[in-house]
């Protein structure tokens, strides 16, 4: 039994239960609260010491932190994380892609205009990421312009990265009409069994 400790919210922590539901595996669920310091505790920090979520306890005292780590951990030895050398080596890309290019424009924004404190005082730093956010929506739609997911011509966990925080993109300002093949792909990984939406 896994036991996830996360912010339901989060698209970093909606990841990993996009993995587990998709792979039926059993997992309890913690709900961690960053704004009101949970994850600054000697308790959390001990369990991961960048005090972030999402942490995924995989058995008493064994501690994986960083959403792409767990998701790559749990994913392993599954059709979700493609064996062939290049294919995964594929996954890996869009992963990297996902927390540098993508995460630090769009899920910033999403979180300076939804859930910091003084939202209105976060207006000017929000709007400064939509160039780069959108030119990471850019690259998305120029690759599924051509295929239907992101790697291995098939749903892995590419998708579940991309997927996280894409498609909230709109609470940080982002406006998805400009972009049909994302949207369309959207609607695919909604489609894939197991898929569970991200808890309000």
């Amino acid at each position: 039994m896994f036991r996830v400790y996360g912010m339901s919210a989060s698209g970093n922590c909606h990841k990993v239960r996009m993995v587990l539901e998709a792979l039926k595996l059993p997992y309890q669920w913690t709900e961690i609260d960053p704004g009101r310091g949970q994850t600054r505790t000697a308790d959390f920090l001990a369990m991961n010491p960048n005090g972030k979520v999402p942490v995924l306890e995989i058995s008493p005292g064994a501690f994986m932190p960083e959403s792409n780590a767990i998701i790559c951990y749990l994913a392993d030895d599954t059709p979700l994380l493609p064996r062939d050398r290049l294919e995964h080596a594929r996954v890996l890309q869009w992963l990297f892609f996902e927390q540098y290019s993508h995460e630090p424009y769009i899920a910033v924004a999403r979180y300076l205009r939804r859930f910091h404190p003084d939202p209105a005082s976060q207006r000017a730093l929000a709007d400064s990421k939509a160039e780069g956010g959108y030119r990471a929506l850019g690259v998305m739609e120029d690759r599924l312009a051509h295929a239907e997911f992101f790697a291995a011509d098939r749903y892995t966990v590419a998708d579940i990265a991309l997927y996280g925080y894409t498609h909230v993109a709109a609470e940080g300002g982002f406006d998805l009409a400009r972009f049909p093949a994302v949207r369309a792909w959207l609607t695919r990984v909604e489609a894939q069994p197991g898929y569970v939406r991200m808890p309000t």
